[in-house]
């Protein structure tokens, strides 16, 4: 299956078109998606009305500089923000985090948007992609934090994303531009960078999205087409049974699999249940890809937002009035 990228604020015919293939399975949408609340409200309505089955509609709003959505929403701090106010007060810093989640999750699915993939889960090495996306570099932290993330966002009705498996913060390359190449065991992969992630599945977190970085002491190719990270250790190691999600194949990291057919194939043959085609110009040859493919759109419905009420609700909601205030009075920013 697939989740594509769309160009602007509106659906072009083409991509309504693109929206009755049965490989396609949602949308992601950015930055360029976005000129309001009611736009966004507008443009996920019309995604659902074009396509013939149920379509995952998701986002990046992490906060901090993976914000795609701005005006008229929450500004809300990065991770690591949170994180350090760990040491100060522990039990604070993890309330904080939940109600990050909760007012990010909450005005998300106001919108009509199902899905951010959240939390990153990474650990703070000053990665150049994830840097202040990141709680902090100490696992236990990160693992604690994981948890109270996934509360708040189940707490809104969303499905939480565990990224990026299995962990791109120890690393200094971008996989938007670079190859990234991690030398370290799995060992001391265990012991450090999948700590979070085995916090998260324990509380239940739904999905998880793939790192286009390479351990060549575990698997000559990068995790997201890795058969021995997605099947032998997420699945089996550590027993994940929700939905695999790849990185975007439009980032240089994932070009070593060849042209986007190859990309495609490489990520759904290791085990991904979806691929994310988040450039536009690339969907035409990802849908070629999916030709001789058999799709099951349906098993993304678990990760389908519940309980929105809109933005006239949530505003009118006491729960968003009084979290939104307590948040962002602890966190230094402007109610």
């Amino acid at each position: 299956m697939l989740l594509i990228g769309v160009a602007g604020t509106e659906l072009t015919a083409q991509e309504r078109d693109w929206l009755q293939h049965d490989a396609v399975a949602g949308v992601v949408l950015f930055k360029r998606n976005f000129a309001s609340r009611q736009q966004i409200a507008e443009l996920s309505a019309a995604i659902r009305e074009a396509a013939p089955r149920p379509q995952l509609i998701c986002v990046d709003q992490e906060g901090g500089r993976v914000q795609r959505f701005r005006e008229g929403f929450t500004d809300l701090p990065p991770l690591q923000q949170i994180g350090l106010g760990h040491a100060q007060d522990p039990q604070a810093a993890l309330a904080a985090a939940e109600q990050h989640a909760w007012l990010m999750a909450s005005e998300v699915r106001a919108s009509g948007v199902d899905l951010s993939f959240a939390p990153v889960v990474d650990l703070g090495h000053g990665n150049r992609a994830i840097g202040d996306r990141a709680f902090s570099e100490d696992p236990q932290v990160v693992a604690a934090f994981t948890a109270a993330y996934v509360r708040g966002m189940h707490s809104a009705g969303m499905a939480a994303t565990l990224k990026h498996f299995p962990g791109h913060g120890s690393v200094l390359e971008d996989t938007h531009v670079d190859t990234a190449i991690d030398p370290r065991g799995l060992d001391e992969l265990q012991q450090r960078d999948l700590v979070p992630f085995v916090a998260g599945i324990a509380a239940g977190a739904d999905a998880v999205m793939m790192a286009h970085v390479i351990y060549p002491q575990v698997a000559p190719e990068p995790a997201g087409y890795s058969r021995r990270w997605v099947q032998d250790i997420l699945r089996g190691q550590l027993g994940f049974r929700g939905v695999v999600f790849s990185d975007d194949i439009g980032m240089a990291a994932s070009f070593s699999a060849g042209g986007v057919k190859a990309r495609v194939d490489a990520h759904l043959d290791a085990g991904c249940d979806v691929v994310l085609v988040c450039h536009p110009e690339l969907v035409d040859d990802a849908l070629q890809a999916m030709q001789h493919r058999t799709s099951n759109t349906a098993a993304l419905l678990g990760l389908i937002g519940r309980g929105a009420l809109g933005w006239d609700g949530l505003l009118a909601d006491a729960r968003h009035g009084d979290t939104r205030t307590r948040f962002l009075e602890s966190s230094g920013r402007t109610v």
